[in-house]
């Protein structure tokens, strides 16, 4: 079974983050977290991928608490895409790539033959390969992106989380990168901001509020007008293009957060 969440309670500093969080995607599924900042999206992916330890609930792979794996084990099958990365070494992309290769590696080393193999498919699958000499310097924002992709995509994982991967990025490489990560055989959890990509590219989706999931389902179940007045406290007409939600927001028509009812908790 996929990895999933089962009623996760997760504190910090003495605040509930999450509050009783249950996500459970079928094998390849593309699963979107939506919610407003501080909603619990990045720290359910901290949890999910066994950086942190929840309070209460358990985070399972295979049906095994990930409590009981090694970080190596989970590297093996799990792997993590940030905002954005950087770094002050004069690294090729090709460096940048075989990092996901350090999981399969042991005390005497790896296969180097294998991890040959493992880098230019991740260098192909992110269409890297004619990049793999250039400086990691030298790259567009969209570029580091697909790089960090491939370096995730080398640790050959079952599993892959991205943390807002589209920010800072320009239009077409935000649908560039989310088409490419929509079509990898590997289920797929992505914390984004944007509910129309979310809508174009998750096959379901989990929006978060103050820790807990307010919604789950379809994009064209979820989002709607009345879900983005009560959990964003903005206004916007929601139409269905060929069965995607489409968000249109009206401007300056914030919705006062007292003025609703919560929506039912999931």
């Amino acid at each position: 079974m996929p990895l999933h969440a089962k009623h996760i309670g997760w504190s910090r500093g003495g605040n509930l983050v999450l509050d009783g969080v249950t996500v459970e995607p079928a094998p390849g599924e593309t699963m979107g977290l939506l919610g407003p900042n501080g909603s619990g999206k990045s720290s359910l992916l901290t949890v999910l991928a066994g950086v942190e330890k929840p309070d209460s609930g358990e985070v399972l792979l295979d049906d095994t608490d990930i409590r009981s794996l090694r970080r190596r084990q989970i590297a093996r099958r799990v792997a993590t895409v940030e905002q954005h990365a950087d770094t002050e070494l004069d690294v090729t992309v090709t460096d940048v790539v075989r990092l996901g290769r350090i999981p399969h590696r042991g005390a005497f080393g790896g296969d180097e033959a294998a991890d040959t193999v493992a880098i230019e498919r991740a260098l192909g699958h992110t269409g890297m390969l004619d990049h793999r000499h250039r400086r990691w310097h030298t790259l567009s924002g969209g570029e580091r992106q697909r790089v960090q992709i491939a370096r995730a995509l080398a640790q050959e994982p079952d599993e892959l989380l991205l943390d807002e991967p589209t920010n800072h990025l320009d239009i077409s490489h935000q649908l560039e990168l989310l088409a490419l990560v929509s079509e990898l055989p590997m289920t797929s959890y992505i914390a984004i901001h944007d509910l129309n990509l979310a809508a174009m590219f998750c096959d379901r989706v989990v929006v978060l509020d103050r820790g807990s999931i307010v919604a789950m389902g379809t994009p064209a179940d979820v989002i709607t007008e009345e879900l983005v007045s009560h959990v964003y406290h903005v206004r916007a007409q929601v139409t269905l293009e060929d069965g995607i939600p489409q968000v249109s927001y009206r401007r300056a028509m914030r919705v006062a957060a007292t003025h609703h009812a919560p929506l039912p908790r999931v």
